[in-house]
């Protein structure tokens, strides 16, 4: 499949063995989502981060603690000394100990969010970077076919040669347009190399040894207008956050009001007079002055950040709007040039290069017309392999903004390649 809805990556990751591709096995986009979502450390912190939230939900719920004490007076006097033995501690008012709580829990909260974030984010530079793999292998085929059409060239150049029927120099040519298709395959070769271990660097490992599902490529599937897809923004993970982190800075602004209420401190213990034998119970208790003056400025810091709150994410929707206009556009222009050149340009060019081809080798056309139209064919096909790339590219990047498939489902439930190109978000 193209892509996969993000929260079933595990099932995926455990559906695929995530060994090394064996050279000659073809690596899916599935089995790299599943090596990604395995092994990738950005993941695996998410494990650690929860264990430290929850040692702070932990703390956050313990109570002031016991304090004991011991007072000597009249140490150095005249008389014997009074020894006081206490213990004390913290009245804590005004709902402390639940704001406190209560944030913990919230940042809690935000780290599952946060997570599949990070792993959507993961999912989309895969495909990217798997895309950008296909590519190049893709290149690979192109440069392939032009040095097979280019052969021949060479071989009809030959025998007209040798027929008295064209100069040297025209063999020459078509030795030298084989000699830079040669180049054209090797410098492919050396992009899928880069491109395939760009690609296996997400999950630690060296191997380059395994093929590419290019056949991506072809299925460039219709996708909804533009309309329906920002109203899929709503829900889209990016904006998601601001309603965890909107719980988190109401739970700041509950905790620094808390402060406003002062602590009672207590104290309990005995006194033993030093002149005699008698003991005395003594308490006290403290109250802290200006609790509600030193606790204005964390107020109003926390009233500030939770009304910038909703600035800030005013402006991400802006963003985000502009981001998914400029990639429906992208994908809907690179679609329709793909879909022209496989249904008008590409057809007549084959045409031409046939007749071309035969007239050629019967004498009547110039070399220069069949070598001019093997050339465009080349650029036709590059053409499409780039409008292709650009397509997808755009795809990706719009699942990757909403968190769900952009694709159009009737047009989805007619293509029989809709199937192969879900992408991470699509529910099912």
């Amino acid at each position: 499949m193209f892509l996969r809805h993000a929260a079933l990556a595990a099932v995926v990751a455990c559906a695929v063995a995530t060994g090394p591709a064996r050279a000659g096995e073809r690596l899916t986009l599935d089995d790299a989502f599943a090596r990604v979502v395995e092994t990738h450390p950005d993941l695996r912190l998410f494990t650690a981060h929860g264990d430290r939230l929850a040692a702070e939900r932990e703390r956050a719920a313990q109570r002031p603690p016991l304090a004991l004490g011991a007072e000597v007076e009249n140490a150095f006097g005249n008389g014997s000394a009074d020894l006081t033995l206490g213990i004390g501690s913290m009245f804590e008012r005004g709902g402390k100990q639940a704001a406190r709580s209560a944030l913990a829990e919230r940042r809690t909260d935000a780290l599952a969010l946060e997570r599949e974030t990070r792993r959507l984010d993961l999912l989309a530079e895969t495909a990217r970077r798997y895309l950008q793999a296909a590519a190049a292998t893709q290149r690979q085929a192109i440069a392939r076919d032009d040095i097979a059409q280019r052969q021949h060239s060479v071989t009809a150049a030959r025998r007209r040669l040798a027929a008295g029927a064209s100069p040297r120099s025209l063999v020459l040519a078509a030795e030298a347009a084989q000699a830079r298709a040669e180049l054209d395959l090797a410098r492919a070769d050396r992009q899928a190399e880069t491109t395939r271990r760009h690609l296996t660097t997400l999950w630690g490992e060296h191997t380059t040894a395994f093929e590419i599902d290019a056949s991506i490529l072809q299925r460039l599937p219709p996708i909804a207008d533009l309309d329906a897809i920002e109203d899929r923004l709503r829900d889209s993970p990016d904006l998601r956050r601001f309603g965890d982190e909107r719980r988190i800075r109401e739970a700041q602004l509950q905790l620094a009001r808390s402060q406003a209420v002062a602590d009672i401190g207590w104290q309990l213990g005995a006194r033993r007079l030093g002149g005699d034998s008698d003991v005395g119970l003594v308490a006290g208790i403290s109250v802290p002055l200006g609790s509600r003056r030193r606790a204005g400025p964390a107020i109003r810091s926390a009233q500030a950040g939770l009304a910038a709150l909703e600035i800030e994410r005013e402006a991400e929707v802006l963003s985000l709007q502009a981001a998914l206009v400029e990639a429906h556009g992208r994908y809907r222009t690179a679609r329709l040039e793909a879909g022209r050149i496989d249904s008008e340009v590409m057809p007549a060019l084959e045409r031409a290069e046939v007749a071309a081809a035969r007239a050629y080798r019967a004498g009547a056309s110039s070399h220069l017309e069949w070598a001019q139209l093997q050339t465009e064919i080349v650029a036709a096909r590059r053409q499409r392999l780039d409008a292709a790339t650009e397509a997808l590219g755009a795809l990706i990047e719009l699942q990757r903004l909403t968190g769900r498939t952009p694709l159009d489902p009737a047009g989805a439930r007619t293509s029989a390649a809709a199937s192969a190109n879900r992408l991470p978000g699509d529910a099912r």
